[in-house]
């Protein structure tokens, strides 16, 4: 069975729910959750769901200390759910087409470098967009430039506020995002 590690910033929705559909699902095991902040509120949902939870700061992530945790875990492929460390050109080499990201819009649309949560949905509004959605990338040397591999679209509704068009999309991050992991993990060799 692949093993998977959930890189997250955040609170850990999305990671908790990747976690949920790979428990029912037991098609791969998550084996680890890296945070990159010890007050991140992922750090609860992988202790309450007994996932391996590693906090790993920003210059620890920058100087491979990530990469040297992953081998020990063994780690097959990874996952970033709300995290907003780059990721280091070494990982990457190791983890060749093994390393996605989920973005919330549709990009090349609003992603780059402090393109994230509410951010991205002002930017949205701010623009006048009549359609927002889901990016599913992987990971290369720049932010939010990865190969897509999924899209998926909501509306942009006239009365929207940055929290209502987050819900939307929350929605379809909830419902592809295990699935196409499930897609990419059962494909590896």
């Amino acid at each position: 069975m692949k093993r998977i590690a959930i890189f997250a910033s955040g609170e850990g929705t999305n990671t908790e729910h990747i976690i949920r559909y790979f428990n029912a699902r037991k098609t791969a095991e998550i084996a680890l959750v890296v945070a990159s902040r010890p007050t991140a509120g992922v750090i609860g949902r992988a202790e309450r769901m007994h996932v391996p939870c590693r906090v790993i700061s920003s210059s620890e992530f920058a100087a491979g200390k990530a990469t040297c945790i992953l081998q020990d875990y063994e780690i097959d492929f990874i996952v970033l759910a709300g995290f907003l460390l780059k990721v280091p050109d070494e990982m990457i080499t190791l983890y060749p087409h093994r390393i996605v990201n989920i973005h919330p819009s549709l990009l090349p649309k609003f992603g780059g470098k402090g393109m994230y949560g509410l951010h991205v949905h002002e930017a949205v509004l701010a623009a006048g967009e009549h359609v927002s959605g889901i990016t599913i990338h992987y990971i290369d040397g720049h932010y939010d430039e990865g190969t897509v591999i999924f899209q998926a679209g909501c509306p942009v509704f006239p009365d929207d506020v940055p929290e209502s068009l987050a819900a939307r999309v929350h929605e379809l991050e909830y419902r592809y995002y295990p699935v196409v992991i499930e897609k990419l993990v059962n494909s590896l060799e």
